[in-house]
């Protein structure tokens, strides 16, 4: 038997949940507040200046990689759109709203983590 083939130990199966579930709830509540109008994120995304679309389309993103990270066959491909995301939230943060952009780091980990726990989907490994 091929390491590849092992099955995945339980606390590696729980951790992987977790971090999903975590990071699931974390951008479907992102993605409310985007989608839903609230008056704090459309005055973020005029401070932005790419118009409110780029709201929706945020929001957007975040409510099908919330969606997908709950799926296992496609997870991993969830948390890199949510990479991605929060890649752009940290770089907005930190060049545009100069606001905290510790939170991007730790959910950036988080994520990184996620992915490298599910690398597996992502090749071609049989």
């Amino acid at each position: 038997m091929t390491a590849a083939a092992l099955p995945a130990s339980r606390g590696k199966i729980i951790v992987v949940w977790i971090l999903r579930i975590l990071m699931a709830a974390l951008f479907l509540f992102a993605s409310f507040m985007k989608l839903s109008g609230k008056p704090m994120m459309i005055e973020e995304f005029d401070t932005i200046g790419l118009g409110q679309w780029f709201r929706y389309f945020t929001g957007a993103l975040e409510l099908a990689g919330a969606i997908a990270i709950l799926v296992p066959s496609v997870s991993a491909f969830g948390a890199i759109v949510l990479l991605a995301v929060d890649v752009g939230a940290f770089v907005t943060q930190i060049a545009i709203l100069h606001g905290d952009w510790i939170h991007t780091i730790v959910i950036g980990a988080i994520l990184t983590a996620a992915i490298y726990l599910q690398r597996h989907q992502l090749g071609s490994e049989r």
